[in-house]
């Protein structure tokens, strides 16, 4: 008879299985919140998201969400054209789905800047754009 009882063997065996990305679907048109959507489109949403919220301008939002655009108002060109692909970068890689954005592409008409890039993702590859008034 032995002092301590014998365990019963144990798997230790680990199945790992990926559970779906789901998120409300915003149709940003006309505000509507309709069904969910998972994936690539689940991403592009949040990405939509994150570059139209100011950081640190919300009590709702981390700091760690969001992009700062507010101060590039009034700033030069030249340095708006090297801020905003690092800023652009920067926000959206806080979302652990994006895995890095590239290929950025800039142009200026009279007061707005426009940054048209690709935002690389497990799912794939989505084009997005973002423009900034600085004058």
């Amino acid at each position: 008879m032995a002092l301590l009882p014998e365990a019963a063997t144990t798997s230790t065996e680990l199945n790992l299985t990926t559970q779906p990305n789901k998120s409300y679907k915003m149709r940003i048109d006309d505000e509507k919140v309709l069904g969910t959507v998972d994936a690539l489109e689940a991403v592009e949403q949040a990405c939509y998201k994150i570059l139209n919220t100011e950081r640190y301008q919300y009590v709702i939002y981390s700091w760690n969400y969001g992009i700062e655009l507010q101060d590039l108002f009034g700033k030069p060109i030249p340095y708006v054209f090297s801020e905003l692909p690092r800023r652009i970068r920067e926000a959206l890689t806080q979302d652990d789905r994006v895995n890095d954005v590239t290929d950025f592409d800039l142009s200026h008409n009279k007061g707005d800047v426009l940054a048209t890039f690709k935002v690389v993702t497990a799912s794939g590859v989505i084009e997005m754009q973002k423009g900034v008034r600085i004058l």
